[in-house]
């Protein structure tokens, strides 16, 4: 679960997909027959270590690898990282400087953690540093038995913490802030409560200094909500509030300062909310041989990456070719007029099959032009399968928005 680095992954022991396994297999590998829609993370793990393997990509996979900087000079990328190799005498850590033509950077976005700037959170976070944590850091619900949660976020990940905590946690507190990603409070379990955005960690006091140690009592100090109601009892603090984009191999195109609507056209990541500047979200307009597979979120992903991926392959190889530097400006400008900027720019829910098809018509024209085949686009069976989840997502968000709850805990 954890890297040479010793840094978390964010797969939580429950971790399922939320999207069915047929809508997941890539043309490389199907699936093993019987497969159910929803599984563990760990038939996902399987299925890409096999594919990694059928394929032969594990043959020139360096792991235990970090990319530490990467750099243009001429017409060459220069790739500094540094090998992790275990031996015998003990760890020794190797380092190399590469040249490659182009890069593909498929990093994916679930890195960085999100912390959200409440007043008093950090002061919390320092007096009780065990009882506040990221989701990144959740692992198993079995460890919190009979303890009230208070979980920050209204969207997938502290829905998902939240059905897992309940059967073992006494109370649980989601805050919302009414995201546009949040999902309805009808399917938080019942022995949760939606509450409101969160105005701040009270302040610690010369009498609350410290936690009990036996971990069965609860922080010894207050929550004030926006609504201004108080919560107290609190035992743990799970902070569900997603991930920023980075690219710590990339400095030279990171700006935390600059606005998102002030960015030139030069930079990539400003306030960690989305990438700029990409044709597609694949291709750097400016110097198009840095590429990106994986920048949008709400999609099928394994399937709709290799889409991107085929595309890449053909613009690589020279079978497809880009637009001009000036039309892909223009194209990327007036997606910036359509769709803003933050998160919801890279969103593909409920166009991810125009994505694609667009995506394939702009390369096949090429490969038609060249008398190479079409590729071909999502099948049948994948269709049949997308239908089926659409309508057990109106099933599923559709009902009723459920009883309204009081708070179970309130301290005035």
């Amino acid at each position: 679960m954890a890297n040479h680095y010793g840094q978390l992954s964010p797969c939580y022991v429950g971790l399922k997909n939320n999207v069915g396994t047929r809508l997941l297999a890539t043309t490389l590998n199907p699936f093993p027959l019987g497969t159910p829609d929803y599984v563990s993370h760990n038939v996902l793990k399987d299925y890409i270590q096999d594919t990694a393997l059928k394929t032969g990509i594990d043959k020139v996979t360096r792991y235990n690898t970090e990319v530490k900087n990467l750099h243009k000079s001429g017409n060459k990328w220069l790739l500094k990282a540094v090998t992790l190799h275990a031996k015998t005498s003990g760890n020794v850590l190797q380092q190399n400087t590469e040249e490659f033509d182009s890069i593909v950077i498929a990093s994916g976005h679930y890195h960085a953690a999100r912390i959200p700037d409440i007043p008093g959170l950090a002061g919390w976070k320092r007096q009780w540093p065990q009882r506040i944590q990221h989701s990144k850091s959740y692992r198993r619900p079995e460890d919190f038995q009979g303890k009230n949660f208070l979980l920050i976020g209204g969207s997938v990940s502290s829905m998902d913490i939240a059905r897992e905590l309940s059967p073992f946690a006494n109370k649980i507190y989601q805050s919302h802030r009414n995201g546009a990603f949040d999902l309805p409070a009808s399917l938080i379990p019942e022995n949760a409560v939606r509450i409101d955005e969160i105005a701040s960690f009270d302040g610690i006091t010369s009498t609350n200094t410290t936690a009990p140690r036996d971990g069965l009592s609860p922080i010894p100090a207050t929550v004030t909500l926006k609504s201004g109601r108080k919560v107290c009892d609190i035992h743990h603090v799970i902070l569900c509030t997603g991930y920023h984009i980075t690219l710590p191999f990339l400095p030279q195109f990171h700006s935390d300062t600059t606005p998102a609507e002030k960015v030139d056209d030069i930079l990539l990541v400003t306030d960690g909310l989305q990438l700029h500047n990409l044709h597609k979200d694949i291709f750097y307009i400016k110097d198009p041989s840095l590429v990106f597979v994986g920048v949008p979120y709400f999609t099928a992903t394994f399937t709709l990456f290799e889409f991107q991926a085929m595309a890449v392959a053909k613009v690589l190889s020279g079978q497809a070719k880009l637009p001009s530097e000036e039309a892909m400006q223009a194209e990327y400008r007036h997606r910036v007029r359509t769709k803003g900027y933050g998160k919801a720019f890279h969103s593909l829910r409920e166009k991810e099959v125009e994505y694609v098809d667009e995506l394939l018509d702009w390369v096949n024209k090429d490969l038609e032009d060249s008398g190479v085949s079409r590729l071909e686009g999502h099948t049948a069976a994948w269709h049949e399968a997308k239908v089926e989840q659409v309508e057990r997502m109106k099933a599923m968000f559709g009902g009723p928005p459920g009883p309204e709850r009081e708070l179970l805990v309130t301290c005035w």
